[in-house]
C-alpha cells in the first residue's frame, strides 16, 4: 500500500534473480565477444553489433530509465550518467585513428548492474523479514444468517446484519452490542491503554480486540466506512504527501553529472576553435566522459548500503531500502507514540496503598476475588499475586455490573471494585494521587486500601531518550491518544522535550505536519492509529513484535523487538554507513581527477583509466564491507 508510492526507483522492476540471470548471460557474451574480436578482422560496425547484444541485455533498463527521466525533465541521475559514459565509449571507436572501446562500455554497464543487484538483495531480505513479522491472517467476520453462523469476508456484511465476536477476535466493523458483556482493547486503535467495558446498547469500533466475553453486534457501518478502513484511507493520503526519499547515489549524480557533461562539451568545442583538430579533441572529450564515469562508486556505494542494511537487520532493525537508511542518517526530530511504544501497552500493578492490612495481604485478597475474571485489570492483579493455590476457600462471588465484585474469602466478605462499589457498600474510600486505574478493596464493609493498575513504562525507554539526545537529535516529542494527566507523567519521567495528548489519528498527522517544517522527522509507533503518521513522516519506524499490520505496512523501518532504545542505534548505524559511502566517494573521485588530468594531457589511455577504476573499486568494496559489522 504505502510503498508503491515511493519506490518508483528501478529496484522493484527486476527481481534480484532476474538481474543475476541478465548479468551472467551478459558476462558470458562479453567474454565470447572479446575472444571473437581477438581472432578476427571485421569492421567496427560488425564488432559494435557483436558487443551491443551483451550491452543491451544488461543496460536496456538503465537506458530506458534515463530516457524516461529526460522526458520528465529530471535528467541528471545515475542512469543518465551511466548511459552517457557507456554510449561515449561505444562512439569513440568510430572516430578516425581511435581504437574501439566496446568492451569497456559493456564492462561499465555490468558493474552498474552488479551494484544494483547487491542493493536489491539487501532490500528483498528486509522485506521478507517484514512480511514474516506481519500477521498475514485475513480478518473475517462471523455472521448470523437464517439462524446459522457463517464465516465471510467483512466487506460482504451488510449494515444491520448481526455478527458474533468471540474473545480474542478483532471487531471487523463498527456496530452496536445486542447482547453480551466484555471489555475491548482499544490500544491499537486509539492508543488509550485502559480497556473499555461494553454491554448491550454500547457502540463498538472496528479494529478493537474483544478480550473477555462473546458479543452479538448489529453492524451500523459497512466495512469500507468503518473506523479501521477510514484510518487506512488516511494512510494512503499521508503517503501521497510524503516527499520521495532519494538514493544517496542519485543525490550525488544530480551534482556530478552536469559538471562532467559540461566539461566534456567544453573540451570537445573550445580547443578545436583554435587548433581546428576536431577529431582529436572529440576523442579526448569522449575519453574524458568515459573516464569520469564512476564505476567504483557504482558498485561500492550500493555495497556499503547492502552492508548497512544487513548489519542493521542483525541487530533486529529492518530497513525497507537504502533510501530510508539515507533518511535515517539525517533525522533531527524523533516523535514517539506513547502506548506500546514508550510504554508496554499492558496493564500491571504499579502501586499498592494498604490502610489496615499489609501490601501482600491486600493483593492476596483482591487476587482471590478476581481469580475467575478475564478482565484485563483482574489479569494484572493475578499476575502481581499468582499464588492461587494457597488453599483459601472462596465462595459466593457476586458481580456488580460496571462496579466490581464481592466474594467471601476465608469467612471474610471482600469487595474489590471502583469508587461506585465502595459507595454502594458504604465503605469510606478516598482518592489516590497516582495516575492509572484505581482498584479499591473493602473487607467486611471497612475500607482496606487500594491498588493502582496502569500501563508500565518500558525498561529502556528512559535510556532511549538519553541516547537520542546524546546522538545529537534536536528534539524528542511524544504524541498520544491517552489523557493529558497520564501523558504528562510519562513525559516527566522520560525527560521529553514536549508532548501532546488526547489526539485522534487525524490530529496526530496534523501535529507531525507542523513538526516536519523543523527538519527531518522520524515517527515511532505501533498501532493502527499510528499508521497515517508513519506514512506521512519523513521516516516511519514501527514496533514489529506487537505492532498492528497497518503500522508495519506503513513504516519504512521496523524494529523487531519493540525496544525504543533501538531507534538511537538505528540512527548510529545509518550515520556510519553514510560515512563509509562518503569515504568511498571522495577516494574514487580523487583517483578519477588524477587520471582525468592525465587523460586531458593525452597521457592516460582508456584501459589505464579502467584499471585505476578497478583498483579503486576493490579498495572501496573492502571499505564497504566494514558497514556489515
Amino acid at each position: 500500500m504505502a510503498h508503491e508510492h515511493h519506490h518508483e526507483h528501478h529496484h522493484d522492476e527486476d527481481s534480484p534473480k532476474g538481474r543475476l540471470v541478465k548479468i551472467s548471460i551478459a558476462t558470458v557474451l562479453l567474454a565470447a565477444a572479446v575472444i571473437v574480436e581477438r581472432n578476427t578482422h571485421w569492421t567496427a560496425w560488425q564488432y559494435l553489433l557483436l558487443y551491443l547484444i551483451p550491452y543491451l541485455i544488461v543496460g536496456l533498463d538503465t537506458l530506458k530509465e534515463a530516457a524516461e527521466a529526460m522526458a520528465h525533465g529530471e535528467a541528471l541521475d545515475e542512469n543518465f550518467l551511466m548511459s552517457v559514459a557507456t554510449l561515449g565509449a561505444l562512439a569513440i571507436g568510430f572516430l578516425p585513428g581511435a581504437e574501439t572501446q566496446f568492451p569497456e562500455a559493456v564492462f561499465v554497464m555490468l558493474f552498474f548492474q552488479v551494484g544494483e543487484l547487491f542493493e536489491g538483495v539487501a532490500e528483498g531480505r528486509s522485506r521478507r523479514s517484514v512480511a514474516h513479522l506481519m500477521d498475514i491472517r485475513p480478518d473475517t467476520a462471523q455472521v448470523e444468517r437464517d439462524g446459522v453462523l457463517q464465516t465471510v469476508a467483512p466487506d460482504s456484511v451488510a449494515v444491520g446484519e448481526t455478527i458474533l465476536v468471540r474473545p480474542g477476535e478483532k471487531v471487523p466493523m463498527d456496530g452496536v452490542v445486542l447482547e453480551g458483556e466484555s471489555s475491548l482493547d482499544t490500544v491499537a486503535l486509539t492508543g488509550e491503554s485502559v480497556p473499555r467495558s461494553v454491554r448491550a446498547g454500547d457502540e463498538v469500533l472496528s479494529g478493537c480486540v474483544n478480550l473477555s466475553g462473546v458479543l452479538r453486534v448489529r453492524t451500523t457501518k459497512a466495512f469500507g466506512e468503518s473506523t479501521a478502513s477510514r484510518i487506512l484511507e488516511l494512510v494512503e493520503h499521508a503517503a501521497e504527501n510524503k516527499s520521495k526519499s532519494e538514493h544517496f547515489i542519485t543525490r550525488f549524480a544530480r551534482i556530478y553529472t552536469p559538471i562532467v557533461v559540461g566539461l566534456a562539451v567544453l573540451l570537445a568545442v573550445l580547443p578545436p576553435l583554435f587548433t581546428g583538430e576536431w577529431a582529436t579533441w572529440i576523442y579526448r572529450a569522449l575519453m574524458f566522459l568515459v573516464v569520469s564515469c564512476p564505476c567504483a562508486l557504482v558498485i561500492s556505494v550500493p555495497l556499503t548500503f547492502f552492508g548497512g542494511i544487513g548489519g542493521a537487520s542483525r541487530q533486529g532493525i529492518l530497513v525497507k531500502g537504502s533510501a530510508w537508511l539515507d533518511t535515517l542518517s539525517r533525522v533531527q526530530t524523533v516523535v514517539f507514540d506513547k502506548t506500546g511504544t514508550l510504554t508496554e501497552g499492558v496493564f500491571a500493578v504499579t502501586a499498592v496503598h494498604p490502610e489496615a492490612l499489609d501490601e501482600q495481604e491486600l493483593l492476596h485478597l483482591a487476587a482471590h476475588v478476581e481469580r475467575h475474571s478475564t478482565h484485563p485489570i483482574a489479569q494484572a492483579l493475578l499476575r502481581a499475586y499468582p499464588h492461587e493455590q494457597d488453599g483459601c476457600s472462596v465462595s459466593d462471588i457476586r458481580e456488580y455490573a460496571g462496579k466490581g465484585l464481592t466474594a467471601c474469602v476465608e469467612g471474610r466478605t471482600v469487595a474489590v471494585g471502583n469508587d461506585r462499589l465502595m459507595e454502594e457498600l458504604g465503605a469510606a474510600w478516598h482518592p489516590c494521587h497516582h495516575n492509572g486505574t484505581i482498584v479499591h478493596v473493602a473487607v467486611d464493609g471497612t475500607y482496606a486500601g487500594h491498588i493502582v493498575i496502569s500501563d508500565r513504562i518500558k525498561k529502556d525507554a528512559a535510556q532511549a531518550v538519553t541516547d537520542l539526545h546524546a546522538a545529537g537529535i534536536r528534539q524528542v516529542v511524544m504524541l498520544t491518544g491517552d489523557q493529558a494527566s497520564v501523558a504528562a507523567e510519562v513525559a516527566e519521567q522520560l525527560h521529553l522535550d514536549e508532548f501532546h495528548a488526547s489526539l485522534l489519528p487525524a490530529d496526530k498527522v496534523e501535529r507531525v505536519e507542523n513538526l516536519l517544517t523543523q527538519g527531518t522527522l522520524a515517527f515511532v509507533g505501533d498501532g493502527i492509529n499510528d499508521a497515517p503518521v508513519l506514512a506521512r513522516a519523513d521516516l516511519g519506524i514501527a514496533m514489529g513484535a506487537l505492532g498492528s499490520d497497518a503500522a508495519i505496512e506503513a513504516a519504512d523501518v521496523v524494529l523487531m523487538d519493540d525496544k525504543p532504545s533501538k531507534v538511537a542505534r538505528a540512527v548510529r548505524i545509518a550515520r556510519r554507513t553514510l560515512r563509509i559511502a562518503r569515504e568511498n566517494l571522495w577516494f574514487a573521485i580523487g583517483i578519477k581527477l588524477l587520471v582525468l588530468a592525465l587523460a586531458a594531457c593525452g597521457v592516460a589511455t582508456l584501459w589505464m583509466a579502467v584499471f585505476a577504476d578497478v583498483g579503486v573499486t576493490v579498495l572501496a568494496v573492502l571499505n564497504a564491507m566494514r558497514a556489515l559489522r
